[in-house]
């Protein structure tokens, strides 16, 4: 990582850490790392990708999320960057990318940028496998939710993830981590 890049990506991290050190969700610093991680190793299969944007753009993709914050035009994003002192096309870009990683308002959307289609998946890869059945009771625990409930979450939303990714590194990923959904489903069922 180039030196100013270096610097902008650990200020987003203690940034991120700061902002959701609350949070208990499934929606919390943690899961911001692991997008970021996912995105960092499909940008490594995408050489022509802006890793910069790519970085930013998953540490903060959940910095101003509607279901966490109040903030509207990225508010909280579009601080931080502006005083990191990004520049306004580039805030412009990585906002853009914020912008198409949620699923409920993004289904079926594929983003217009390779950057955008990276955060995305490493999204998207993060509410799979393990860890994705792990948030969705730790959402639904937050919100009240019972068990059978949260397990709906998985038919109308994480078995429908698998066929949306837009990277061939992501559709190898999600691949195994679906298989891992449905085997616990099938578990689920018998102990029901």
């Amino acid at each position: 990582m180039q030196d100013n890049e270096s610097k902008r990506v650990e200020a987003a991290v203690h940034y991120i850490e700061t902002l959701f050190q609350n949070n208990a969700d499934g929606h919390d610093a943690a899961h911001s790392m692991r997008v970021y991680h996912n995105a960092v190793s499909l940008a490594d299969n995408e050489p022509e990708c802006d890793r910069e944007m790519v970085m930013l753009a998953a540490l903060l993709h959940d910095a101003d999320d509607h279901k966490l914050f109040q903030t509207e035009n990225n508010a909280n994003a579009r601080l931080f960057l502006t005083e990191q002192e990004v520049p306004a096309e580039k805030i412009e870009l990585i906002c853009e990318i914020i912008n198409g990683v949620s699923f409920s308002k993004n289904r079926g959307k594929r983003p217009a940028t390779l950057e955008g289609q990276i955060v995305q998946d490493a999204d998207r890869l993060d509410a799979l496998g393990a860890i994705g059945i792990a948030r969705t009771f730790a959402y639904g625990g937050k919100h009240g939710r019972s068990l059978d409930a949260s397990v709906e979450h998985f038919y109308e939303k994480l078995l429908l993830l698998k066929d949306e990714m837009n990277t061939d590194g992501a559709r190898k990923m999600a691949e195994e981590r679906h298989a891992f959904l449905e085997a616990f489903l099938e578990e689920y069922k018998k102990e029901s």
